[in-house]
């Protein structure tokens, strides 16, 4: 049987005095790139902090790579997601007085890793970001930040890489660059990607998707 990467089921939850939403259970494999798809306010953004393990939920289970995410509390689920878990959201939140490089370590520190100079190298390079190593991020532009959170997100070879909506303010052009930058660094770095997303124009590069 393939590895199974992450997987949940019979997921629901409830928003305190609001909607009780639930979810389709969900079984991603090794390198089975897949989307989140349903209009805003669906869920889509719940689900993925659920996925993740930055929310809990009223009921159900989430595993990544077989264990349970919510076997674990403080400390120990922020190691755990550290090491397996790459999470890219909508807005870059970059450590603002560090600089690309630093915020980046951070990332390789939290999964209390080495840090490994060359890995930043290489994937700063990838990137096309090789000159930014030393910048801080309002020297960036927003496309030059969103690349950065790539790179922090990816930096630990994670086994899941989460994407919060990467295309929702971006041209077609922009678009295509962005999933063709997050499916290669994806495989480059042996993650499986899984994007909540509203954008239908990038449907069609996934062959496995989750309606909400």
């Amino acid at each position: 049987m393939a590895d199974i990467v992450l997987s949940s089921s019979e997921l629901s939850y409830q928003y305190p005095q609001g909607v009780l939403l639930t979810f389709p259970d969900i079984v991603i494999t090794r390198n089975q790139h897949s989307l989140l798809l349903g209009d805003s306010g669906k869920g889509k953004t719940t689900l993925l902090h659920l996925l993740g393990g930055f929310s809990e939920p009223t009921k159900g289970i989430v595993k990544l790579m077989g264990t349970d995410l919510h076997s674990f509390s403080g400390s120990s689920l922020d190691a755990y997601r550290a090491k397996h878990l790459g999470f890219i959201f909508q807005e870059a939140h970059l450590l603002k007085n560090l600089t690309v490089a630093q915020n980046i370590k951070l990332a390789q520190h939290l999964a209390k890793r080495p840090v490994d100079e060359q890995a930043i190298s290489a994937v700063l390079d990838q990137l096309q970001l090789a000159d930014k190593a030393e910048a801080l991020p309002n020297q960036l532009s927003r496309g030059q930040k969103q690349r950065v959170a790539i790179a922090r997100a990816i930096i630990n070879r994670p086994a899941l890489l989460l994407a919060d909506e990467p295309t929702a303010s971006l041209d077609d052009t922009n678009t295509e660059k962005v999933l063709k930058l997050l499916l290669e660094a994806a495989t480059t770095h042996g993650s499986t990607l899984l994007i909540a997303t509203h954008d239908k124009r990038i449907k069609d590069h996934f062959a496995q998707a989750y309606q909400l």
